[in-house]
C-alpha cells in the first residue's frame, strides 16, 4: 500500500472511531492493530462504561521514605519513648493529646481538629511479619500486599481493578504524578497518570507548528518517567511508586498504552476546570494534588481510586525541621481537602487513607534523625469512617522491640481488606489473596 494513502487513512480512522474522538495527531503505526481491536469491543458495547460517579471514593496517600510513626503518634508518657530519644522527643506540652497517653504531633493541628469533628481514624502499629527495611523491597510489599517472601508482579489496587471493574472507564484510576504506582499494576491495566490536567493534551494538527511539536515529546516524557526531584530537601527519598515491569505479551503494553492515548485531554481538563476549589489550601506539591484531586471529584469524573504522593520522609539526619514542615503540609492539606469535599456535596463519597513503606528506629542516632525501622502509623479520614483509634499501640519497653524496631501489632493487609470490603463494597480475598482479620472502619 502506498505509505501516504496508508497514514492518510490510518488518520482518518482515528478521527471517526470513539477511539480516536480524544485526540488528532499522528499515532505510531503499531498502535494501529490495538486501536483496531478496542474499537471493536467498544462498538459491541456501544460506548465505553460510565460508573462511580455517584459511588465511593478511595483517596492512598503515600507519605514516601518511611514516616517516623513514634514522632507522628507520640507516646509522651512513656518513659522508654524520652530515654530512646532525648534530643527528638516531645512532650505532653506541645503535642495535641488524643488521651491521657497519646498526642499528634505539634504541627498537626489540622488532623486534630479532623479528629475532633469525628473524621479521622489513627491506626496503631501498622506493619507486616518479617518486615523489609530496604525502601523499595518493602514499597513493593505495601503495594502489591503480598507477603515478605513474594514478588508479585501486580498491585493490590490492579487486582482490584481486574476483579471489581471491567468495564469501567480507564478514568476509574488516576495517580497524581508522573510515575504510575506499582500498586496500579494489573492484568488488564486501567487507570492513567497525569502532572496537571494542562499538560495531558496532545498536538491538535497534522503539521504541529514549532511549540507543539516539543510540546508533544514532552508530554509523553512526563506521563511515562518518574520524577526524582521532589521532596529531597533534608531528605533521600521523594517518591516511590514501586518496581513496575511489564510482564506478558507485547500486546498488553499495547493496549496499556491505547488505553492512555484513548482518555480524553479534553475531558480530563473538563472536568477539573467545571468547579472551583472553595477551601483555602497550603502551600506544596501535596496541597497542590489535592486540589486537583477535589476538582476531579466536583467535576464528576466517575474514578474511583485517586493516587497521590508526598516525600521526603526519609529522614536519617536534621529530622526536626524536616518532619515539621511535612506533618504540618499533611495535616493541613488533608484538611483543607475534606473542608472542600464538604462544600461540593462530596465529602461522604470520600475516605482517605496513608500509608509509609516502613516506620522508623525507636532509638534517635547521632546525626540527629532516626533509621529504617519497621511498625509505624496509618491514618483514615472522612466523614463517614469509624473515628478513633484502631489497633493497639506497640511496646516500646527494649525487650519487646524487634532489633530496636517496634513490633507491628495490626497487619497493613487487614486496613486494605476492610477498605475493599466496606467502603469499595468488593470481596477482599481474592484481591489480598487470603482473608484478613477486618476493622470496623465505618
Amino acid at each position: 500500500m502506498n505509505k501516504d494513502l496508508s497514514l492518510k487513512t490510518r488518520r482518518g480512522f482515528l478521527r471517526t472511531t470513539t477511539l480516536g474522538t480524544a485526540f488528532s495527531w499522528t499515532v505510531p503505526s503499531f498502535l494501529a492493530h490495538t486501536f483496531s481491536q478496542l474499537q471493536a469491543e467498544a462498538a459491541d458495547k456501544a460506548s465505553l462504561v460510565q460508573t462511580g460517579k455517584d459511588g465511593t471514593i478511595l483517596v492512598i496517600l503515600q507519605m514516601a521514605g518511611g514516616n517516623d510513626g513514634l514522632n507522628t503518634v507520640v507516646p509522651f508518657t512513656n518513659d522508654h519513648y524520652h530515654k530512646a530519644r532525648p534530643r527528638l522527643g516531645h512532650n505532653g506540652k506541645a503535642v495535641h493529646k488524643l488521651n491521657d497517653e497519646i498526642g499528634l504531633h505539634p504541627n498537626l493541628a489540622g488532623f486534630k481538629a479532623l479528629f475532633d469533628e469525628g473524621q479521622l481514624a489513627v491506626v496503631q502499629g501498622v506493619g507486616y511479619p518479617n518486615p523489609n527495611r530496604s525502601h523499595f523491597r518493602s514499597t513493593d510489599i505495601w503495594q502489591t500486599a503480598s507477603d515478605s517472601n513474594q514478588f508479585e508482579k501486580h498491585g493490590w489496587i490492579g487486582r482490584y481493578f481486574d476483579n471489581a471493574c471491567k468495564g469501567c472507564d480507564p478514568t476509574v484510576g488516576i495517580t497524581v504524578g508522573r510515575q504510575m504506582p506499582l500498586a496500579f499494576a494489573a492484568k488488564s491495566p486501567m487507570g492513567v497518570s497525569l502532572d496537571t490536567p494542562e499538560n495531558y493534551r496532545f498536538i491538535t494538527s497534522d503539521k504541529p507548528g514549532p511549540d507543539e511539536q516539543p510540546m508533544m515529546e514532552e508530554t509523553f516524557h512526563k506521563l511515562n518517567t518518574s520524577d526524582e526531584s521532589d521532596g529531597n530537601s533534608g531528605a533521600t527519598i521523594g517518591n516511590l511508586g514501586g518496581s513496575i515491569v511489564h510482564h506478558g505479551s507485547a500486546l498488553d503494553y499495547l493496549e496499556r498504552t491505547a488505553l492512555d492515548a484513548q482518555l480524553s485531554s479534553d475531558k480530563i481538563r473538563a472536568a477539573s476546570a467545571k468547579v472551583e476549589n472553595q477551601a483555602e489550601y497550603p502551600g506544596g506539591q501535596l496541597a497542590n494534588s489535592l486540589k486537583l484531586v477535589a476538582r476531579l471529584i466536583g467535576g464528576g469524573l466517575p474514578t474511583r481510586i485517586f493516587y497521590v504522593s508526598q516525600g521526603g520522609y526519609d529522614t536519617h539526619s536534621n529530622q526536626t525541621g524536616t518532619h515539621d514542615r511535612l506533618l504540618k503540609e499533611l495535616g493541613d492539606s488533608v484538611k483543607a481537602f475534606l473542608a472542600d469535599l464538604k462544600v461540593q456535596g462530596n465529602l461522604e463519597r470520600v475516605l482517605v487513607m496513608t500509608f509509609s513503606e516502613f516506620g522508623r528506629r525507636v532509638a534517635e542516632n547521632a546525626s540527629g534523625g532516626t533509621d529504617h525501622g519497621a511498625a509505624s502509623v496509618m491514618f483514615l479520614a472522612g466523614s463517614k469512617l469509624k473515628a478513633g483509634f484502631f489497633g493497639k499501640y506497640p511496646s516500646l519497653a527494649p525487650a519487646d522491640l524487634l532489633n530496636g524496631d517496634l513490633r507491628f501489632t495490626t497487619d497493613f493487609r487487614s486496613i486494605y481488606g476492610s477498605v475493599l470490603e466496606q467502603w469499595l463494597k468488593t470481596p477482599s480475598a481474592k484481591i489480598l489473596g487470603r482473608q484478613f482479620p477486618p476493622v470496623t472502619i465505618v
